[in-house]
C-alpha cells in the first residue's frame, strides 16, 4: 500500500520586505533608548539608523519606486509604497525625538553640550566667528538664482542651504532665492576650546550652526528673510550593462562620477523651513509631497559620529574589548601549515581575533614553498593589511590571483583602486562572472611539500568565512571562519577559483555547496528531508541564523516543515518576510532577531531529520536566504563535519542566541517585534567573556 501523500502546505501571505527593513531599524533605534547601553553608544545607534535609512532610500525604496512605475504605478503596489513611506516618516520622527528628548538632555547631565547660537557667550560667538572666517567661508560659494544662474547640481546626501532674500541684488533685480552648497571636506562638528567652556564641561558646535549664524555675511546688501538646511537622497545603484561593456572596471569608474546625481528620492529640510522654500525644492527635484521629510534637528545625523569621536569621556562608551588569539587551537608562533596538518582551526569573530587570518596570509607570503595564493575580495576597505600582503606576494614572484567584486555596493571605488594596484605588480585580477556578484569569502594557498618517498607534492590550505576580509569590521561584525587543509574542501575551493577565472564547468563539488548552481536546491532538499522525518514521527529540527529571509520558495519549504511537525527556529537579524505564529499555518515556526553591541552577521544552518548522528548536518555560509544570494551571486556553504567543531558552532552560534534574554526580539505574525527581556543572558556578552578580555 502506498503511503498517504502529504497535504499541501498552507502558505501565508508574505510580509512586505521594505516594511521588514524598517522594523529592523526600529530595533536598532530601540538600542538608543536602553539605559544599560553607554550614552555615546546610544548616540551611535542613532547615527547607524540614519546611515541605514540613507541606504534604504538610495537602494530599496528607489527599487520599489521603479518597480511601481514599471507596473504603471497603480493599485496595491502604490498603496503598499505609500504605507512604507508613512512608516519611514514615523521612524525618522521617532529617531529625532529620541535624540532631542533622551540623548541630548542625558549628554548635558554628563557635561557634554551642543551649543547653538542663542546659547553662546560673547567669547564663544567670537570664537565661532573666527572658525567661520578662517575655515568655512573660504569654501562656500553662494549662488543667487536667475536665468544665468540656474539651480545648481546638488550631490546625493550633500549638505546645502536654501535662502530667501529680501531687497534687490547688485544689479537692481529682485532675485529672491539663493543656494549655498557646503563642501564635504568641512568638518561637521567643532570642539570648543576648554577655556571657553564651563568648568568640567565639554562644548561642541555643529557646522550647520556655524553657517546659520553667519549666513547674512554671505549676502551683503541683502536681507536674509528665511532659510533652511536641506539634503536630497538619490537613487545610487550603479546601472552598468555588463553584457555590453568591453571593460567593466572602466565602465564602473565612469559610473561612479555620475552616481551622486541619480534620480531624487527623498528631500530633508529642517522643521522650521517655510512652506514656500520646501515647495520650491520639491519642484526642483520633481518630488511629491510624500518625499518631504521635515526633521527636528540637523538633516544628517550620521555626521554626529564626529561628535562621538571627539568627546573625552571613556565611561560613556562600551568597555574596551580585546579578542583573544585561539591559543588552544593554534599556539602562537607555530607555523600555520604545521598546525593545519593536525587539525582545522575555527575562528569566531569578533570574540576571537581576526589576526590569525592575517597571519595565515602573512605566513603564506613569507614561505618560499608557497607558490600560489588565490583570494576573493568583496568588501575590504580603502586600507587593508591583507591587500598589502597580496601586493607583497605578487612583487615576490608568487602566483597571485584575486577575484575582485567591482560591484560591491558603495565599495566600488576602493575595490577598483585595489584591482589596479594589484594588476600593476603582476597579479592576475578578474572580476567574477558577468551578471553575478562574487560574494563568497575564500582564500586558497598552494604549497610545495615533500610527500612519500621524498617526492614533491602540492598541498592546499584554505580559509573560508561567513564574513568579509576586512580587519576593521571583523571587530564589529559576528562571523565564523575556518582554516583548513581538508583535501575535499581545498580541492573544491580550487574548483571555484578555476570556474571564476576560466568560465568553464568544473567537476561536481564534494564538500562545498555553491550558488547559483546547487545551494538553493540543497537547502530545499534538506527542508524536505526534515518534513518527511516529522511526518513519520522522527526527530525533526531546523535552526537557521541568517541576516535576511525573503526567498519565497525557501519560506514555503520552512512553512511546510513546520506544518509537518518539525520545530523551526529562525534567528534573522534583519528583514524576515515569513509571518510566524499563525495558528495552524506557522505556529511551529519561531522568529527572533538579536541586536546588540556587535552586528550579527554569522550564517549558520542546522538540520536534523532523524535520531542518528548521520541524520544531522550543519553548514556555515556566506549566503543569506534571499533570491539574489541564491541565484544572482557566487556564494559558498560548507558542512562542518568534525563532531567536536560542529558542537562548538551549535554551542556558540545557535544555543546562546535561542536563549538570549537581553538583546533578542520576538517577531509576531504581523511583522512587529517585542523585546524578549531586559535582565536575561546576553549571547554576545557571554561570548565576549568566553573568548576575550573585557576592559
Amino acid at each position: 500500500m502506498n503511503a498517504q501523500a502529504p497535504a499541501a502546505a498552507l502558505l501565508p501571505p508574505l510580509l512586505n520586505r521594505e516594511r521588514a527593513i524598517l522594523e529592523f531599524n526600529r530595533r536598532v533605534l530601540a538600542q538608543a533608548r536602553r539605559t544599560d547601553v553607554p550614552l555615546l553608544e546610544r548616540l551611535r545607534y542613532i547615527t547607524i539608523v540614519s546611515s541605514n535609512m540613507d541606504e534604504f532610500f538610495e537602494v530599496r525604496f528607489a527599487d520599489a519606486l521603479e518597480a511601481m512605475r514599471a507596473a504603471a504605478g497603480g493599485g496595491p503596489q502604490r498603496d503598499a509604497l505609500r504605507q512604507v513611506a508613512a512608516d519611514a516618516h514615523g521612524l525618522i520622527d521617532e529617531q529625532y525625538a529620541v535624540l532631542n528628548d533622551d540623548i541630548t538632555p542625558a549628554l548635558q547631565r554628563e557635561g557634554v553640550f551642543i551649543v547653538n547660537h542663542a546659547e553662546r557667550t560673547d567669547a564663544q560667538r567670537a570664537w565661532v566667528g573666527r572658525v567661520f572666517e578662517q575655515q568655512v567661508r573660504p569654501l562656500l560659494v553662494p549662488v543667487g538664482l536667475d536665468p544665468a544662474h540656474p539651480f545648481p547640481l546638488v550631490a546625493n546626501k550633500s549638505l546645502n542651504f536654501i535662502v530667501q532674500l529680501g531687497g534687490t541684488d547688485a544689479f537692481g533685480r529682485e532675485n529672491t532665492i539663493a543656494i549655498v552648497k557646503v563642501p564635504r571636506a568641512l568638518p561637521r562638528v567643532f570642539a570648543m576650546p576648554r577655556e571657553l567652556c564651563a568648568s568640567g564641561t565639554q562644548a561642541f558646535v555643529l557646522l550647520t550652526s556655524v553657517i546659520r549664524a553667519h549666513l547674512q555675511t554671505l549676502f551683503p546688501g541683502r536681507a536674509v528673510e528665511s532659510f533652511s538646511q536641506f539634503r536630497v537622497t538619490r537613487d545610487s545603484d550603479l546601472e552598468v550593462d555588463e553584457e555590453d561593456v568591453a571593460n567593466l572596471r572602466q565602465a564602473l569608474r565612469t559610473g561612479l562620477t555620475t552616481r551622486h546625481f541619480g534620480l531624487a528620492i527623498r528631500l530633508e529640510v529642517v522643521r522650521s523651513c517655510p512652506e514656500p522654500l520646501w515647495r520650491f525644492l520639491l519642484d526642483q527635484f520633481s518630488l511629491p509631497d510624500e518625499a518631504l521629510y521635515r526633521v527636528n534637528g540637523p538633516v544628517n545625523l550620521v555626521r554626529l559620529n564626529q561628535l562621538i569621536d571627539q568627546v573625552d569621556a571613556p565611561q560613556l562608551r562600551f568597555s574596551p574589548y580585546e579578542p583573544a588569539w585561539p591559543q588552544a587551537q593554534w599556539p602562537r608562533g607555530e607555523s600555520v601549515f604545521a598546525c593545519l596538518k593536525r587539525h582545522d582551526v575555527l575562528l569566531h569573530h569578533p570574540f576571537e581575533s581576526f589576526e590569525p587570518v592575517v597571519q595565515f596570509l602573512r605566513d603564506a607570503v613569507a614561505d618560499p614553498d608557497v607558490l600560489a595564493i588565490k583570494q576573493t575580495i568583496y568588501r575590504t576597505g580603502s586600507e587593508s593589511v591583507l591587500m598589502d600582503l597580496l601586493l607583497e606576494a605578487a612583487r615576490n614572484g608568487k602566483e597571485v590571483t584575486v577575484v575582485v567584486e567591482l560591484k560591491a555596493r558603495f565599495d566600488e571605488e576602493a575595490n577598483i583602486n585595489w584591482a589596479e594596484r594589484l594588476e600593476a605588480v603582476g597579479a592576475q585580477v578578474v572580476y567574477g562572472i558577468v551578471g553575478f556578484k562574487t560574494h563568497a569569502k575564500l582564500l586558497l594557498v598552494t604549497r610545495r611539500e615533500t610527500g612519500g618517498r621524498g617526492q614533491p607534492v602540492m598541498r592546499r590550505y584554505a580559509h573560508l568565512s561567513t564574513g568579509n576580509y576586512n580587519p576593521r569590521t571583523a571587530r564589529l561584525y559576528t562571523d565564523v571562519g575556518m582554516l583548513t587543509s581538508d583535501a575535499q574542501l581545498t580541492a573544491d575551493a580550487d574548483g571555484v577559483f578555476h570556474q571564476l577565472t576560466s568560465l568553464t564547468r568544473v567537476p561536481a563539488q564534494r564538500a562545498l555547496v555553491t550558488a547559483p548552481f546547487a545551494l538553493h536546491r540543497r537547502m530545499m532538499s534538506h527542508l524536505d528531508e526534515v518534513a518527511r522525518a516529522a511526518r513519520s514521527g522522527q526527530p525533526a529540527r531546523v535552526v537557521v541564523k541568517i541576516n535576511a529571509l525573503t526567498d519565497p520558495a525557501l519560506i514555503g519549504a520552512i512553512v511546510e516543515a513546520g506544518q509537518a511537525g518539525a520545530q523551526v527556529d529562525l534567528i534573522v537579524r534583519g528583514a524576515c518576510m515569513l509571518p510566524p505564529g499563525l495558528p495552524g499555518v506557522t505556529d511551529r515556526v519561531r522568529v527572533r532577531s538579536v541586536v546588540g553591541r556587535f552586528l550579527e552577521h554569522t550564517r549558520v544552518i542546522y538540520f536534523r531529520w532523524g535520531p542518528g548522528d548521520s541524520d544531522e548536518v550543519l553548514y556555515l555560509s556566506s549566503a543569506d536566504w534571499m533570491g539574489r544570494n541564491m541565484f544572482r551571486r557566487i556564494e559558498l556553504a560548507w558542512p562542518v563535519r568534525d563532531p567536536a567543531m560542529r558542537q562548538r558552532v551549535i554551542d556558540e552560534c545557535l544555543v546562546p542566541y535561542l536563549h538570549d534574554g537581553r538583546d533578542a526580539w520576538q517577531q509576531a505574525a504581523d511583522g512587529r517585534y517585542t523585546r524578549v527581556g531586559e535582565r536575561g543572558p546576553s549571547a554576545q556578552v557571554a561570548l565576549m567573556h568566553l573568548h576575550g578580555t573585557v576592559g
